[in-house]
């Protein structure tokens, strides 16, 4: 009864002390997006895209999103990681297969700590010279593009809300394999470096800002770019 009077009088005379959020993304990448639709479009249900989804829930930039109502697809090379996806995200549309900007073949280095794991040979052998991170497995992968996945899988006439990538230094090569004419997500967030006062360096910045975004936020590791209107 104490604790329950405790928790009214400060949710009323300090509300900011009670103010919180429940978060599942590495830097509160979803808190930071959540803030748009919860003031732009209340109720809004939406529709994703996440490519290296990871997890369900570890350092999701969708999780929040799905338990809102949310729904989307889920690209997620990795099996054991994938077999997550298909108990706790049932009603998303979860594929097992690897993104790049060709239909190829190519190596995949799985490490100790998943959350590494990459297409990009020279980052991977360099997280190895860290003693905390080991490549534990080398694999051949089939690659697609992802015009061609959404083509196949998005619903027909879905509007795309935001599209996440997190690839671990292959990022680009994802942005690369869109159709930017046909599907435009309404925010794009992606891990890249960032340095402010020199901008026009970094080539995804680039990328993107020739593809009708701008930058809208920027988390510890990640970039959030918002479609001009």
């Amino acid at each position: 009864m104490i604790k329950k009077q405790i928790a009214t009088f400060l949710k009323e005379y300090f509300p900011s002390f009670m103010f919180s959020h429940k978060y599942y993304a590495q830097d509160g990448e979803d808190v930071i997006l959540n803030a748009y639709y919860k003031y732009k479009k209340r109720n809004h249900k939406g529709f994703y895209i996440d490519v290296g989804a990871h997890h369900p829930f570890r350092f999701s930039n969708t999780a929040l999103f799905y338990k809102k109502g949310w729904r989307g697809i889920n690209i997620e090379p990795t099996p054991h990681l994938f077999a997550a996806f298909l108990k706790y995200r049932k009603k998303d549309i979860n594929l097992n297969i690897a993104i790049s900007d060709t239909n190829d073949t190519l190596t995949f280095f799985e490490f100790n700590e998943s959350a590494l794991n990459s297409f990009d040979e020279k980052l991977s052998l360099e997280r190895e010279s860290n003693p905390s991170y080991k490549i534990i497995n080398r694999r051949q992968i089939k690659v697609y593009k992802l015009a061609d996945i959404l083509d196949k899988y998005l619903p027909q006439n879905q509007e795309i809300d935001f599209l996440t990538i997190d690839v671990e230094g292959h990022d680009m090569n994802i942005l690369l394999s869109n159709n930017w004419e046909k599907y435009q997500p309404e925010f794009i967030l992606i891990e890249a470096d960032l340095d402010f006062n020199r901008l026009n360096d970094n080539e995804i910045y680039r990328f993107l800002i020739d593809k009708n975004y701008e930058l809208s936020a920027k988390a510890k590791r990640t970039l959030l770019f918002k479609l001009k209107d």
